[in-house]
């Protein structure tokens, strides 16, 4: 690594957006690894998250990445009410061209360095096929196969969690948790966009999709012809109507542009970091749009991989998954008390959780 830029060193050591326990450089010249693992918080117990494979542009992006990531993640984890601190991790490089057998073990390696800080999974360009191969080197490894003593694909409890997200949203908003005949969009119909269309239609929504794949729209509107779908994302954010905006996709969906306009009441999805800066979360409030906090309704996958270290049991995570209800309507509660938008809020429960967690 040859330079990191004076705002990552600022993040991580000043800035309100730091506060990192550790970091740590990995570099592993026959395989041609180069890594970030970066453990922002252990107050509550080992640092757990993914591991994200990703071709940055240099090496300070893919540093400050880990850090926000990682930040994130502890809390998600805290208000998931799970006994782990954030961290995360990413591998520098194109998945596709520079993912080896001997790489993954490699890093494998890094992590089991840490003795048991950090627990790892999967994240942007890494897979159950992955964690398998990391495993062999680093028994802190989740997200594995069921053929290999792990719960497999997690999606199925995150757009559970993020549909009981939405209940407690609309228990909120309209003060009946029903969605039977609200106008959902989901925007993104990947393996929790799907899962989430199911439990939707389940329930009597009436349901608006749209994806940048062809293939993915085609395959629900065919399986479920009750479903509309309209061109892309800007269709959807202004469809008359509309109760309910899920993204799903990419993140950085909530910003100045598509806010202003969006007809929905309630945001409610499972992308990650929807608000594309600060402020936008004020925005949604003077709209009097309900905004459900990404990171509390997307947490039944980190649920799902943290059970994994206790011998998975599907019935006992989508229990805890279940309580994601409950999370969303404390965090409503307390921006109303508190007179803040619910993203403040949510981040002043973590917070709570985490001083709670380093006192004890």
């Amino acid at each position: 690594m040859t330079d990191v830029s004076d705002g990552v060193l600022h993040t991580l050591f000043r800035s309100e957006q730091g506060g990192h326990e550790q970091v740590v450089l990995v570099q592993d010249r026959s395989s041609g690894l180069k890594a970030v693992i970066a453990l922002h918080s252990t107050a509550l117990g080992p640092a757990l998250g993914g591991t994200r494979f990703y071709p940055y542009a240099d090496e300070a992006e893919a540093v400050a990445d880990a850090l926000n990531l990682a930040r994130g993640m502890s809390y998600k984890n805290a208000l998931a009410g799970l006994d782990h601190g954030g961290g995360k991790a990413v591998i520098i490089g194109d998945p596709e061209r520079d993912k080896t057998e001997e790489l993954l073990l490699a890093y494998g390696r890094a992590v089991a360095s840490l003795g048991g800080r950090y627990v790892t999974a999967c994240d942007v360009g890494t897979y159950v096929a992955d964690m398998d191969v990391v495993a062999r080197e680093n028994e802190w490894t989740t997200g594995r196969s069921p053929e290999n003593g792990g719960a497999g694909d997690s999606s199925v409890l995150t757009a559970f969690g993020v549909y009981q997200g939405m209940r407690a949203s609309a228990q909120h908003q309209w003060g009946d948790p029903s969605l039977r005949g609200r106008k959902v969009g989901v925007a993104g119909i990947g393996k929790v966009g799907r899962h989430l269309v199911g439990h939707l239609l389940a329930e009597g929504a009436e349901v608006v999709i749209t994806d940048v794949r062809e293939e993915a729209v085609r395959l629900i509107t065919e399986r479920h012809p009750e479903v509309t779908a309209v061109p892309d994302t800007e269709a959807l954010i202004r469809t008359a109507g509309l109760d309910v905006y899920a993204p799903c996709a990419l993140g950085g969906a909530l910003n100045d542009a598509s806010v202003p306009v969006l007809t929905a009441q309630v945001v409610c999805g499972a992308a990650n970091n929807q608000l594309a800066h600060p402020g936008i979360e004020k925005d949604l409030a003077d709209r009097g749009i309900l905004y459900a906090p990404d990171y509390v309704v997307n947490a039944g996958g980190v649920i799902q991989v943290a059970d994994e270290l206790h011998g998975f049991d599907f019935d006992r995570c989508k229990q805890k998954a279940a309580k994601i209800f409950d999370t969303t309507l404390e965090i409503f509660a307390r921006a109303k008390s508190d007179g803040v938008p619910p993203a403040a809020a949510a981040d002043r429960l973590a917070e709570q959780r985490m001083a709670e967690g380093r006192r004890a």
